[in-house]
């Protein structure tokens, strides 16, 4: 059996379906390939950060998300005793939403339904090609052979990514040296509070409610940290851990999922090779420190999403944007390298750290932290927010004069003021997918956009008059961030 697509995508996790929608947005016809016939019951998964939420609300559904969800205000890093306050955040989702990746992954894949996107379950994806013309897949589902033609192909298959591999794509990193133990069980005596986190020379525990009467574990015991991540999990072995690090068990009883992660730490060497293309844990994996894997993974739907479509649509060699797609590699691979680093250090920090000199380690950052400067900058680093990327994607004309302090910065839902004074928000002006000129001036400057492919707008932004002086208007890419802002004295001149 042969069929065709757009775009084929390997893995209907939360990057898969995210991406689907993306494509879909824009008109791209896009089949997802997934082994598993239904989707995973366990959530590896249980945080949503702000940005992500705001890349949904930038698509208009995030208060799907939000009523499934609960907000928590504060993180962690390295499970360190003073919080990260995302208050300090410029956004309107200035905390993190706790939300199991099984209903996250489920939301999405309502949405890829009503955008019409083909999800094939059972499909398992054998080989995979390219030549300079498309990629191909081989595989089976339900034991029929299929082959589909596509564009390009992206792995968003995972850890273990055939794509990745076949591809000849490198996964450089470090080997598991540490791992840790969690469990989905109910507890008969729960601790006070029911959410609990410490740190000592024993360990560190976490006590998470899921719902109802059940929690999540995760334990680091001291004495089990060098334990394989094969190694099988037992209540039994999860109740005495957690008694050695928290001196009490909790009454843990009926698990519904025991497993070990580790920190072995990689990153693919290239996102992409030719018309091949890797998001997610198919290009990045980590220790699970601060719900940082799914997020980043759906930011690179997002940031390869629009892009793809803007190239099938046409837009993007309309409006002169040459290199597009290669600039989905030099944004996010940098994002993937920090992630690296920063889920190293806390590796570090929580699975390294229980002799006198790590503690007194653990302790220090802890009171640095309470710093209202550097708390800000981990909650940035840790929420998504922070990312800025470093060059415009649009050729700017000869003489335009640029406001280079706006390139790459990603701009939250600021309320519009509109000439007959009616007021919008900016999020609903991307919702299409398509670029966003906003005039902050009345006259002048025209966009290089091409016309399918942007919206322009002119609108006053209350409360942030001193912060656009000297601006005439922003070129805002369809995932948020500024390309380039227009000068005012450019308008003036034209």
């Amino acid at each position: 059996m042969t069929s065709n697509a757009e775009i084929i995508v390997s893995g209907a996790g939360p990057v898969g379906l995210l991406l689907a929608c993306e494509l879909a947005l824009a008109g791209v016809r896009v089949t997802v390939l997934e082994r598993r016939t239904e989707p995973v019951a366990q959530s590896r998964a249980l945080t949503m950060h702000g940005r992500t939420l705001e890349m949904l609300a930038l698509r208009g559904v995030a208060d799907r998300f939000l009523a499934r969800g609960m907000p928590i205000p504060s993180g962690h890093f390295a499970g360190l005793p003073t919080r990260l306050d995302f208050s300090a955040c410029d956004s309107t989702y200035p905390f993190t939403l706790f939300l199991p990746q099984s209903v996250t992954e489920q939301l999405l894949e309502a949405w890829a339904g009503e955008l019409g996107v083909d999800v094939r379950r059972g499909a398992t994806v054998e080989s995979t090609g390219q030549d300079q013309d498309g990629a191909w897949v081989t595989g089976t589902r339900d034991g029929t052979p299929f082959r589909l033609d596509a564009r390009y192909l992206v792995g968003a298959d995972g850890a273990r990514s055939l794509v990745r591999r076949q591809a000849g794509i490198a996964f450089d990193g470090l080997p598991p040296t540490k791992t840790a133990m969690l469990g989905d069980v109910l507890l008969r005596s729960p601790p006070p509070g029911r959410a609990l986190s410490l740190g000592n020379p024993a360990g560190g525990l976490m006590v998470v409610p899921l719902g109802g009467e059940l929690y999540r574990v995760i334990v680091v015991d001291a004495q089990e940290i060098d334990v394989p991540v094969e190694a099988p999990l037992t209540l039994e072995g999860l109740a005495a851990a957690t008694r050695r690090v928290a001196g009490d068990d909790y009454g843990i009883h009926a698990p519904q999922w025991l497993s070990r992660f580790s920190n072995q730490t990689c990153l693919a060497q290239s996102y992409r090779q030719g018309r091949i293309f890797l998001a997610g844990d198919a290009a990045h994996i980590h220790l699970p420190a601060g719900g940082q894997g799914m997020n980043v993974g759906m930011q690179d739907a997002m940031n390869l999403g629009w892009k793809l479509a803007g190239v099938l649509r046409g837009g993007a060699s309309a409006s002169g944007i040459a290199s597009l797609l290669d600039s989905y590699e030099a944004e996010r691979h940098p994002v993937g390298a920090a992630l690296y680093r920063n889920t190293l250090a806390q590796s570090a920090l929580m699975m390294n750290s229980f002799d006198p000199a790590g503690q007194a380690l653990r302790a220090t950052l802890s009171e640095l932290i309470k710093g209202p400067e550097l708390n800000a900058a981990l909650a940035h680093d840790l929420s998504g927010f922070g990312i800025r990327y470093a060059a415009a994607l649009l050729p700017v004309a000869q003489g335009v004069e640029v406001c280079a302090r706006w390139t790459g910065r990603r701009l939250p839902d600021w309320p519009l003021r509109h000439a007959d004074g009616t007021v919008s928000s900016l999020y609903r002006h991307l919702a299409g997918g398509r670029w966003l000129v906003l005039r902050v001036a009345q006259d002048g400057w025209q966009s290089p956009l091409d016309d399918d492919w942007v919206e322009t707008v002119t609108a006053a932004v209350p409360g942030r008059e001193a912060e656009l002086d000297g601006v005439a208007a922003l070129v805002v890419r369809p995932d948020g961030h500024v390309d380039h802002a227009i000068a005012s004295a450019m308008v003036a001149n034209t």
